[in-house]
């Protein structure tokens, strides 16, 4: 999933940050109600965490503004404590969820996945090629009855893969949507991921999904 955290206050965000980039998710990070606008308007994300203190807009009129546009994305909203009438007002807008300051991060993935489910339906929370499956919501993967264990790079990175059967993705594609940096030509970092993701989605099964192209990069191929 692609989250837009939109939080004013520098520990806080880094704080939410960390705790669902540890999930796997991609994240992106905005100080400011007016930043925070142009990327939830320019931008495809699964879901918003948006403070309703910020500096330029605040977080009401961010999520009045994207209500009107007809903007479908899931937001949740970080309040103050004492302010019941913004939360009551941020779910009259439009707003999926809230949380109260202060939180524990737990919590927020928990709400993270449920408004995400509620937007796009139990019919798209699964990602299955030929007898691998994929549960977005649970992340549960298993290669027919045997459940994989995966690092939240490696349940990315076979997700990426999973959403385009028989599409060759190339290392820089790759790296810019796993790992959210450019790519850097000299390293074998995705090479090395794709190696321990092929033993553990591959191993001993006699039909092999992860598919190398020489020179081009890597997909899952697709089993009629």
């Amino acid at each position: 999933m692609k989250i837009l955290v939109v939080e004013d206050e520098k520990k806080i965000a880094s704080f939410v940050r960390k705790g669902i980039e540890a999930q796997g998710f991609a994240v992106d990070v905005s100080g400011s109600g007016d930043e925070g606008f142009l990327l939830a308007t320019t931008r495809p994300y699964d879901a918003l965490v948006l403070d309703i203190m910020l500096p330029g807009k605040d977080g009401l009129s961010i999520l009045r503004n994207l209500r009107q546009r007809k903007v479908p994305v899931p937001v949740i909203l970080l309040t103050a404590r004492s302010e019941l009438n913004e939360r009551l007002e941020g779910l009259n807008l439009g707003a999926d969820d809230y949380l109260t300051k202060p939180f524990h991060i737990e919590e927020l993935i928990a709400r993270l996945h449920a408004v995400v489910r509620r937007a796009a339906g139990t019919s798209q929370s699964i990602l299955a090629v030929d007898d691998l499956t994929m549960n977005l919501l649970t992340r549960e993967v298993r290669r027919g009855q045997r459940a994989l264990e995966l690092t939240p790079r490696e349940f990315l990175l076979l997700e990426h893969l999973m959403r385009s059967p028989g599409r060759v993705l190339t290392r820089i594609e790759i790296c810019e949507r796993v790992w959210d940096y450019n790519f850097d030509p000299g390293t074998n970092l995705v090479d090395v991921y794709v190696q321990r993701l092929r033993k553990k989605v591959d191993g001993d099964f006699p039909v092999k999904l992860i598919e190398t192209i020489r020179g081009v990069g890597y997909r899952i191929r697709p089993v009629n």
